[in-house]
């Protein structure tokens, strides 16, 4: 009997529920098993780029795009505000990440 296909759009939203699911195991575990969580997020990047599926942009901001370490704020990265936009420094591997941001009109 031949194996049923499965829409290209349910495929889609298989992956990126299993990118969520990843993404948020690899942050509750990054205290107690920073390799696991590293392993997470390896995973959770090969599923996006295999089913051609973009990582949400909450959290495409907090992992590293060269060491591909989860980034927590404290721990494996600081922030720091300089003029028009934010540093991020990966403390992994020193990599370092700018986003524009505005300032607020007072």
């Amino acid at each position: 009997m031949p194996r049923r296909r499965v829409s290209r759009n349910a495929q889609k939203r298989i992956a990126s529920s299993r990118i969520s699911g990843l993404l948020q195991l690899a942050e509750q575990n990054y205290l107690s098993e920073p390799e696991r969580s590293t392993r997470y997020v390896e995973i959770a990047r090969s599923i996006s780029t295999r089913c051609k599926v973009r990582i949400p942009h909450g959290w495409r901001v907090r992992i590293c795009r060269r060491c591909k370490a989860l980034l927590s704020p404290g721990r494996t990265s600081r922030t720091r505000l300089r003029g028009n936009h934010i540093n991020v420094t990966c403390t992994k591997c020193g990599k370092v990440h700018r986003y524009p941001y505005k300032k607020r009109a007072t």
